[in-house]
């Protein structure tokens, strides 16, 4: 697809930087990464919709029955392209024995497919089988031909554009797991610092309880003390008084004598004069 140049750095030290860093701390660039992805599927979908819709308003309306034929067709075009795909590619590699299985596997799956032409072809008009009944590629959104040869099966199943988008879609899946994944981890690691700060609220609310009962205690044994003090210092101040009136009193008794006794002193000496 003619995208343009990318704007990204392609570097494979900061790619290692970026792998080292992600060992360490989740930066959640898959988050990012799995949203491009999803940009092109998006967009290829609607281009095989499109594809699709324009299909139906274009080409000759068939019963289910021969339109279900056709795709039998189509589905063993397609398997024949992606093994002549893969023959190709292992052969590049050097891997000649496994290519030339894959090619034995080819030919039992065209004779498949040549049966199924067959009743395709019986199901329906010679004008009508001739004319080229189109599909469009569920992967890449490309267009593909009910008669197509092997060797236009292979350049499309075997090509950047479609194997391309084989790779977005896997990858996208495996990013999808992956953020699925690290999302849990996530609300996990949340739920358990929300439960921790809750346990950690709940012992402090026990033990600003447990020091208000103590400042309520101390409070009381204050004031009970403060109390008994007051009450010992009232027995005090009393017994004081009682012994002041004692004291009183006494003096008083005593002055009374006293006064007695000189008055009696002045009377006997009187007499004696």
């Amino acid at each position: 697809m003619d995208l343009g140049e990318c704007t990204k750095i392609h570097d494979l030290a900061l790619r290692a930087d970026y792998e080292i860093a992600s060992k360490e701390r989740d930066l959640f660039f898959e988050l990012d990464a799995m949203d491009h992805l999803e940009s092109f599927i998006a967009e290829c979908d609607r281009r095989t919709e499109l594809a699709k819709k324009r299909l139906a308003e274009t080409q000759e309306e068939i019963s289910a029955e021969v339109a279900a034929k056709a795709e039998k067709v189509h589905e063993l075009n397609e398997d024949i392209g992606k093994l002549l795909a893969k023959a190709e590619q292992l052969g590049a590699e050097g891997n000649v024995d496994e290519s030339q299985k894959i090619l034995m596997e080819v030919e039992k799956v065209r004779a498949k497919k040549k049966e199924a032409e067959e009743e395709y072809r019986n199901s329906m008009p010679a004008s009508s089988f001739q004319q080229q009944k189109l599909r469009v590629c569920e992967v890449c959104s490309a267009y593909l031909g009910l008669h197509d040869n092997d060797r236009r099966l292979a350049d499309h199943f075997g090509g950047k554009l479609h194997l391309g988008f084989i790779q977005i879609r896997e990858k996208l899946d495996q990013l999808r797991k992956t953020v699925a994944e690290k999302q849990e981890k996530r609300n996990q690691d949340r739920l358990r610092r929300r439960e921790e700060r809750e346990r950690e609220e709940r012992t402090g609310q026990r033990s600003g309880s447990r020091n208000r009962d103590r400042r309520r205690s101390r409070s009381r044994e204050r004031r009970r003390r403060r109390s008994r003090s007051i009450s010992r210092e009232k027995r005090k101040s009393r017994s004081k008084s009682r012994e002041r009136e004692r004291h009183r009193r006494h003096r008083s008794r005593s002055g009374s004598h006293s006064r007695g006794h000189r008055r009696g002193s002045r009377d006997r000496t009187s007499k004696h004069k």
